[in-house]
């Protein structure tokens, strides 16, 4: 049967209406959503509405900031992996992606399979802190103490399944001390218990502790990270102590759902990393306590690999579960 020449003006009508798949000459053409899967104020937060307000005025289209917040991160990771892979959703994540797979295993989605890597943002360093009133005024003493009195000393981490918490485990496994994990709802009451006393030791951020240390609430230990802080030259890093295995930082970077065409990727990591680089966004960095990081998608990647592989087998020689 012939098509009338009306019946095809119609299909080429309809086609025409169609929305055409992005390529990487016209995209982007339209709002782009940065998913947070974290409160606003964190620093991946600081970091989205940072990089989104200048991809804004780079492309000329809006970059809306959504925070899609609960259950540690998973509400929105789970939104993000379910996006449509078309370049317009990104997720930014950090530490907690990795260490909360290492913990759960029924996750409503793959943290490699369901998600694409864009561009590894930044890193912190990490550190281990006692308060101002225990006796230990350096890691072997630490452990010294810890050893002398197995099971009796605590720590405090915002959560089960937190970076602070499986970078605890991972020291207390790698010195072979008996440390009691006491989880809080958050890193709030996690530090300001440490400050009290009613927890002798954690791990927290450089930038979280700095202010504490400086005012005599909490004792700087070791930096996790694989040099020195330049603001505390005085204090040593694990690796350097011996821990070899003892090289943990946080981490912040940007994850695009799985499918999302590879030259959209490519086009969105080579933006991230010009704005990386500009002197006003370091600056802004270096007030989160964010070294800036970049690099092609594979850097995330293998981060991330790395990332699951450790923690995986932190909690599996620990036998934690989420409670």
């Amino acid at each position: 049967m012939k098509l009338t020449r009306s019946f095809v003006a119609m299909l080429l009508l309809c086609a025409s209406a169609l929305p055409l798949p992005s390529t990487a000459e016209t995209y982007p053409s339209r709002a782009i959503q940065f998913i947070v899967p974290y409160t606003p104020g964190t620093t991946a937060d600081v970091l989205a509405r940072l990089l989104g307000a200048k991809l804004s005025q780079r492309w000329n289209v809006p970059v809306v900031v959504d925070n899609k917040t609960g259950a540690s991160g998973i509400i929105g990771a789970a939104a993000a992996a379910k996006a449509a892979p078309d370049g317009y959703t990104f997720l930014f994540a950090a530490t907690s992606f990795s260490t909360l797979a290492a913990v759960n295993s029924n996750l409503p989605y793959d943290p490699v399979k369901s998600f694409a890597p864009v561009s590894l943002l930044g890193t912190s360093s990490m550190t281990l802190v006692v308060n101002s009133k225990f006796p230990a005024n350096s890691v072997q003493e630490f452990v010294e103490q810890i050893r002398k009195q197995p099971g009796l000393v605590n720590y405090s981490s915002p959560g089960t399944g937190s970076s602070q918490h499986l970078a605890m485990e991972l020291f207390k496994q790698e010195a072979g001390i008996n440390i009691v994990h006491i989880p809080y709802q958050g890193s709030a009451g996690a530090v300001n218990d440490l400050i009290g006393g009613q927890v002798q030791a954690s791990v927290v951020s450089l930038q979280t502790a700095t202010p504490f240390v400086k005012n005599g609430n909490i004792r700087l230990l070791a930096v996790m990270g694989r040099e020195r802080a330049a603001s505390f030259p005085q204090v040593p890093t694990l690796l350097e102590l011996g821990y070899s295995n003892m090289l943990v930082s946080t981490w912040y970077g940007v994850l695009a759902p799985a499918g999302t065409p590879p030259a959209l990727i490519a086009k969105m990591s080579a933006e991230l990393n010009n704005l990386l680089a500009l002197p006003d966004m370091k600056e802004a960095m270096a007030k989160q306590g964010v070294d800036p990081a970049g690099g092609k998608p594979e850097v995330l990647g293998a981060l991330l690999k790395h990332e699951l592989e450790l923690w995986t087998k932190v909690v599996a020689r620990g036998k934690i579960v989420v409670d």
